[in-house]
């Protein structure tokens, strides 16, 4: 089978994975009693790279960097992200780390609490505000949702690198088409059910988005209620929630090679933050979100309270895809064929915060 690398973000440290032929091994924490909120394993260099947005109840958030899978860790003497001056803001979290294409191999993106977007131009090493973003004349409206004004999605278009798209808690989706000099909110479609207008310009509070493997231009959006497919890069939304048990969540993640096919972790509600009918099930779109499937052959059947948060779904890159995600009561469970079965890879862990993997060898 092929080598993958799996990260495991948890509110006490990063947790590492190797699957070598078909079985899996774990090592950890590093980082202890870190909470890990965002990852990223860039591969586009010779060598893969991770990235990791750690926070420090003592020495406050950070972002380190590794060479060689995690054996040993670099921090930058000078903080990698860190605010200027006139903003008047410090950094709370790095909530997201996002290599770009290989269009542009040495461009990461870091998305922030306060809702900010950092760009790197040296592979991770340093960033630099993007202005524009954090001047956008919305921005004293934004609002931070429950868990702050964190800018926790970020994504580009792999046909044009000047071609991004952000989505704020709770601000929504903002996107730019000539690399960040402007920016416009991008939630035509996309409810707010909470504000007085269900349907404003802005201050929807996107959970996640995801871009379909197949097609650039489509989107896939779990909102805070309501699942949303845009067809036009985000000028337009459509509801696509018709079928799941619920339309609340946090997680959104699309197939790495198959078109129209897209994975959710259906939560009860707002007000009761566990699986959809208490029950352990990953959602499958194979059409765009006209059907949903559950997938739940390996996972737990009783009763479960095993929340998965924003970053705790993903895929890698291999074919059949793997599939992978983690949640609050500390177990990671993965499958190796798109998500009709699983297994689980580890339980008792701290609370997971994100997960990502990848392939890295044959």
């Amino acid at each position: 089978m092929t080598d993958v690398l799996l990260t495991v973000g948890t509110r006490k440290g990063l947790f590492i994975g190797r699957r070598r032929g078909g079985a899996w091994e774990f090592d950890g924490p590093h980082f202890n009693a870190q909470a890990i909120y965002s990852i990223a394993v860039d591969t586009r260099g010779q060598v893969p790279r991770l990235l990791v947005g750690g926070d420090s109840a003592h020495w406050g958030p950070s972002v380190f960097r590794s060479d060689d899978l995690g054996s040993t860790w670099v921090e930058p003497q000078q903080p990698a992200v860190k605010f200027p001056q006139f903003t008047e803001a410090s950094l709370e979290r790095v909530w997201q780390l996002h290599p770009a294409g290989p269009e542009a191999p040495d461009v990461v993106y870091a998305g922030t609490e306060p809702a900010a977007l950092f760009r790197s131009q040296d592979g991770g090493v340093s960033f630099e505000l993007v202005r524009p973003l954090w001047e956008h004349p919305t921005r004293s409206k934004w609002v931070p949702g429950g868990g702050g004004e964190g800018l926790h999605t970020i994504l580009t278009d792999p046909r044009d690198a000047r071609a991004v798209t952000v989505a704020v808690s709770t601000a929504g989706v903002f996107r730019t088409k000539d690399g960040g000099a402007s920016w416009a909110p991008s939630n035509k479609g996309v409810s707010a059910v909470f504000l007085p207008d269900p349907d404003p310009e802005f201050g929807q509070c996107v959970h996640k988005v995801a871009r379909d493997a197949v097609d650039p231009d489509r989107l896939y959006l779990q909102n805070h209620w309501g699942v949303f497919r845009s067809d036009d890069s985000g000028d337009n939304w459509t509801d696509i929630g018709r079928g799941l048990p619920s339309d609340f969540g946090f997680a959104a993640a699309a197939h790495p090679h198959r078109a129209d096919t897209a994975y959710l972790f259906p939560i009860n509600a707002d007000a009761d933050r566990v699986p959809a009918e208490h029950r352990c099930r990953v959602f499958r779109t194979g059409d765009a979100g006209s059907t949903w499937e559950p997938l739940s052959a390996g996972l737990p059947e009783e009763t479960h309270y095993g929340t998965v948060l924003r970053d705790a779904l993903c895929t890698d890159d291999a074919d059949p895809a793997g599939v992978y995600f983690g949640n609050r009561n500390g177990e990671v469970y993965a499958s190796a064929d798109d998500g009709d079965s699983w297994q689980q890879l580890a339980s008792h862990l701290p609370d997971v915060l994100c997960v990502r993997a990848a392939v890295i060898g044959t």
